[in-house]
């Protein structure tokens, strides 16, 4: 493997389901997938509600604002490009949608990140692409 490919932190390749979610996200905005059915939010996207099974889902803006469900702190890289970001934590976050998410916690010293921790959606842009992660709200 070339060192560019290496030095490269990952991108998502969306598919057709998720696509809106990562259109979204390059414009800094946090959509999710709500059934118009049940009225309930639901993740990772999708053709169908997880809850009843629905056709008819619409995208609806998130809050961006959740809290820490769970979270590991990293101290060797899952990858080679996240080798100058260890330690790092990679948490659940539990929109106030309800959804759940897999991110990372910026900003905070790993040491001082917590379950409960109060956080709201912020953007790393990579390669063209912007993931939500997540910051100490204030």
């Amino acid at each position: 493997m070339s060192d560019d490919k290496r030095s490269r932190k990952p991108v998502p390749r969306p598919s057709p389901e998720s696509l809106p979610f990562w259109e979204a996200a390059k414009e800094r905005r946090l959509l999710l997938p709500r059934c118009n059915a049940c009225s309930r939010f639901f993740f990772p996207p999708s053709q169908r509600c997880r809850h009843c099974l629905s056709p008819d889902v619409n995208w609806v803006a998130s809050k961006g604002t959740g809290r820490v469900y769970s979270f590991v702190v990293y101290h060797r890289p899952y990858h080679p490009a996240f080798e100058g970001d260890v330690p790092y934590v990679v948490a659940i976050v539990e929109l106030d949608e309800g959804v759940r998410l897999l991110s990372n916690i910026l900003g905070t010293p790993p040491e001082d990140v917590r379950c409960d921790m109060r956080v709201r959606v912020t953007f790393e842009d990579r390669d063209g692409a912007s993931i939500p992660m997540f910051e100490l709200a204030p």
